[in-house]
């Protein structure tokens, strides 16, 4: 019995604290993450590093959005400070185009131009046209972000980590001139 007390204890640990399983049920991010995935969500490095553009993230949905329901997925785009404009078919940050070799296709709608709030980012799903995300209904607050995947785990042929191309690491903004 302390056993089974002990690993319940640790476990609520874990999922509270450091990794939590989420399960995706939409196509939202498509190509990145299929539909009905099972991804692993880190919850640590947001404690202590910044959040980049490109990080996949898991996070509540806004109340005003849907105020019961299932954590939601997509990629931050717009950083606090940050000038968002879609237009044409294009993501602008500051009026340069966004690289986007992740999305499945090029956005259909034209949004903006905002500048996302400080303590806030600007989320898209990778499936551009199919996604409810912050082009639908504004900025995310950072306290609604639970952590960012890290894994998929299931099914065994989509299993693995992130890689470079699906979770950004470096900044992707083309710069033009000097």
């Amino acid at each position: 019995m302390v056993f089974l007390i002990i690993t319940v204890m640790i476990s609520l640990l874990i999922r509270t604290n450091v990794a939590v399983a989420a399960f995706v049920p939409t196509g939202s991010m498509l190509p990145t993450i299929q539909l009905q995935d099972r991804i692993i969500v880190e919850k640590i490095t947001y404690k202590v590093q910044d959040i980049t553009r490109g990080d996949i993230v898991v996070f509540h949905p806004p109340e005003y959005v849907q105020a019961k329901g299932p954590d939601w997925v997509k990629r931050v785009i717009g950083l606090p400070g940050e000038r968002v404009e879609i237009k044409n078919g294009m993501v602008y940050i500051n009026d340069y185009p966004l690289e986007e070799d992740y999305i499945l296709e090029k956005p259909t709608y034209d949004y903006g131009p905002i500048v996302v709030p400080a303590g806030t980012y600007f989320v898209l799903g990778d499936n551009r046209n199919e996604s409810r995300d912050s082009h639908e209904w504004g900025v995310l607050a950072k306290e609604n972000i639970i952590g960012r995947v890290v894994y998929t785990i299931w099914p065994i042929d989509h299993m693995g980590a992130m890689t470079q191309a699906q979770s950004l690491t470096a900044d992707p903004i083309i710069t033009t001139g000097n």
